[in-house]
């Protein structure tokens, strides 16, 4: 397994004081399983218990106490307990609500203990089937790998070291090369699988059958997402279509050609975002804190991983052949992977993205997304051309506070200063691709 950035934060967990249970969640294999295997190899004894088994249910469903749970934990994987570093990793927890439930158990009267549970279907059951031991877990997201990650997966990893220190020249090769993999890692995704088996075999085209069991997975699973019958048919349907609206505002009400009604399709929609495939990402019109998302207006869809839209969307040719990912699928697999290195080093499960419009009638400004930074909202275009065409930024800078905005492109790094036709003078950070997933980093510097 190559390295992920997360293993850092199951660290720091481990040497809490007041340490809870950790739940991992995040989208069907986004390698929760695998991080916790790799992390197990840090303690003296690693126990794995897996709920889809039924002798594994069991030992929660007929609990007595806590101290009768562990014999059987140990005694059912033959380890003897001892007094040594232990790690009990509880996977596929959705299956046993007792099993949730005495978690509180282990961080009240066992905290010596660390424990790790998980589940694919987690997602759909929070405050729906499982009662949560509220106060007494905390929550760790685990997502699709970003940039940095794809790198040393590759082996790149002088060129990682590189990236992450913001120390890439301004010019020439070094960009160049950096850019053609930052090109690569928007075709193939961020998917741990797909990440490992490209990186062994750098062939896209021998992918198709891992793409394809990961979709199949994830339709496989609408029966136990839906509610009832129709449900399952309005999932399945946007499990179907709904990659090929990737970046786009969407109607609910008849979403991609369908005759399911906004109701139908909404419902649909956010038990999705519970299993973290996809979110709904909502506009505000505010320039400043607080900036509400404006729940009534149309949301724009986006994916959690871009490798998988490319291929559910029958788009790879196209992604592969564009000189400039700016210009592949109408700039929209751009905005895409924009959005997910700009999620993907959050790891609280909360963290949610959001894009800026003007409050004016007849007006359609647009800002691909804004950034919380301290007490500023950092406007965000995906976009190349000429300082002057960013109309829809300089129209949200001079309602601004602040001087600072960013333009993602391809070319190399660079700041600017600008004048709206207003007078309003700010700084334009131009970040290219392989910087978006540090943003945060960058920013400091300002």
């Amino acid at each position: 397994m190559f390295q992920r950035d997360i293993m850092e934060n199951l660290k720091r967990w481990a040497v809490k004081p007041k340490r809870k249970p950790l739940i991992l969640r995040g989208a069907r294999q986004v390698g929760k399983t695998s991080l916790v295997d790799e992390f197990g190899k840090n303690f003296e004894i690693y126990i794995k218990i897996n709920l889809e088994n039924a002798e594994h249910i069991k030992l929660f469903d007929d609990y007595v106490n806590m101290e009768t749970l562990l014999a059987g934990i140990f005694l059912t994987k033959n380890i003897p307990r001892r007094n040594v570093p232990t790690l009990i990793f509880i996977d596929e927890i959705q299956y046993s609500p007792r099993a949730v439930m005495l978690l509180r158990y282990f961080y009240e009267e066992y905290d010596d203990i660390h424990v790790v549970a998980a589940g694919s279907l987690l997602e759909t059951l929070i405050d729906v089937h499982i009662s949560f031991p509220v106060g007494r877990v905390e929550y760790l997201a685990v997502r699709p790998c970003n940039f940095c990650e794809f790198l040393g997966a590759l082996g790149k990893t002088e060129l990682e070291k590189t990236v992450r220190e913001l120390s890439i020249p301004s010019g020439g090769a070094v960009h160049s090369l950096i850019m053609n993999l930052f090109n690569s890692f928007t075709l193939v995704g961020g998917m741990p699988e797909i990440v490992a088996a490209y990186a062994e075999n750098r062939d896209i085209v021998g992918l198709s059958s891992i793409y394809n069991t990961l979709l199949e997975s994830y339709r496989d699973d609408v029966e136990k997402y839906a509610q009832n019958e129709t449900m399952k048919h309005v999932i399945r349907y946007i499990l179907k279509e709904g990659w090929m609206y990737v970046a786009q505002r969407i109607t609910l009400g008849g979403f991609a050609g369908s005759a399911y009604k906004a109701r139908e399709m909404g419902e649909a929609f956010r038990t999705l975002e519970k299993t973290m495939l996809l979110e709904l990402v909502y506009p505000s019109t505010e320039t400043q804190l607080p900036a509400p998302s404006e729940q009534k207006r149309a949301p724009k869809l986006f994916w959690h991983d871009v490798g998988l839209v490319n291929y559910a969307a029958n788009i790879q040719k196209e992604v592969f052949g564009a000189k400039d990912i700016l210009d592949a699928y109408r700039g929209e697999i751009a905005e895409q992977i924009a959005a997910q290195e700009l999620l993907s080093h959050e790891t609280h499960v909360s963290s949610y993205r959001k894009f800026w419009v003007r409050d004016k009638q007849g007006s359609d400004a647009e800002v691909d997304f804004v950034w919380q930074r301290d007490s500023q909202l950092i406007p965000i275009e995906v976009k190349s051309g000429h300082n002057a065409k960013l109309k829809s930024l300089h129209l949200f800078m001079d309602e601004a506070y602040h001087d600072i905005a960013v333009r993602v492109w391809s070319q190399p790094y660079s700041v600017d200063e600008v004048t709206t036709q207003k007078g309003k003078k700010f700084r334009l950070i131009n970040l290219p691709f392989y910087y978006v997933g540090l943003l945060e980093k960058v920013l400091s510097g300002f």
